[in-house]
């Protein structure tokens, strides 16, 4: 699957993909993928507030995957969608094996160009455990899914767990085509006059510029498996600048999501791109491909 620029829109931070189409200047060309809200085969309310709390360089999010529902995205939100001017992955959420699979499988007939699993949900069967922090139950999921789909599978890691470089080869094992790396880390904000955490579900996902240093290191990581097998990473975490994405190719990925930073530069992507083609050009590189994993290590 060839993407028309390196830059990924992730998951939760552009809506279904027609939000910032409201903001002028902003054009779904300059994505090479749009990630859509992550979808759960039942409609979802989420969390209670506060859903959102800006961090000193980050972000805390706790959202809960409020969603209509895997049917009224396919039949309500995709039709809206103009497939000609980038391609648009959909999210698969769920709290047991069975729904992810069943989530896949109705996405699988529809004109979605790629599933990306977010492996990061709890898994209520083993006592609320995030699938995405144990491999055995992430590569369960991976398997579930490639049994009934043929569509790309893009699985995103975790960074809440012990070895990610491991979680990765077994969904390697399990049929993934792609990872995205990584997912936030968990935080937390605490009001100290009310003595409350300031998020309603008292903690949630960090993201923005403070995850970027350990972002870059979790996709070296990952790169050192995946590169054996040609199973192509997104990274992310962080990146508001070319020199943040070119950190996050010459370390190991073939594209780089944007996600935070489009919060307060939603026309950031046009600005990242033409970076990208001037350093291409400055060093004479044909293509992202000459740059990806081309970082040289010490010692």
């Amino acid at each position: 699957m060839s993407f028309a620029t390196p830059l990924v829109l992730l998951s939760g931070c552009v809506g279904f993909g027609e939000e910032y189409t409201r903001v002028q200047g902003f054009s779904n060309r300059d994505a090479g993928a749009i990630c859509l809200k992550g979808t759960t085969l039942e409609p979802r309310l989420g969390n209670k507030p506060h859903r959102v709390y800006e961090t000193p360089m980050g972000m805390l999010n706790a959202i809960g995957l409020q969603n209509p529902g895997t049917q009224a995205v396919i039949n309500n939100i995709l039709p809206q969608l103009d497939f000609s001017e980038t391609r648009f992955i959909a999210n698969l959420s769920g709290s047991t094996v069975e729904e992810y699979q069943e989530v896949a499988r109705l996405f699988d007939d529809s004109p979605i160009d790629a599933m990306e699993i977010n492996i990061s949900c709890p898994n209520v069967k083993e006592g609320g455990v995030a699938f995405g922090n144990d491999p055995d139950m992430s590569a369960r999921v991976v398997a579930a899914c490639r049994k009934v789909t043929r569509k790309p599978l893009i699985t995103k890691l975790s960074p809440n767990q012990t070895d990610i470089a491991e979680n990765a080869r077994r969904c390697i094992e399990a049929g993934t085509d792609a990872f995205a790396v990584i997912n936030t880390l968990m935080g937390m904000a605490v009001d100290i006059e009310s003595r409350t955490p300031y998020i309603g579900n008292n903690q949630g996902g960090l993201s923005g510029p403070a995850i970027k240093p350990i972002a870059l290191l979790k996709v070296q990581q990952v790169y050192q498996v995946a590169r054996d097998h040609a199973i192509p990473i997104i990274g992310q975490g962080g990146i508001t600048s070319t020199e943040d994405a070119l950190e996050f190719i010459i370390a190991g990925a073939s594209a780089v999501g944007i996600g935070t930073a489009l919060f307060y530069d939603p026309l950031i992507c046009p600005k990242i791109n033409a970076g990208i083609v001037d350093y291409l050009q400055r060093h004479e590189l044909a293509n992202v491909a000459q740059l990806t994993g081309s970082l040289v290590l010490n010692g």
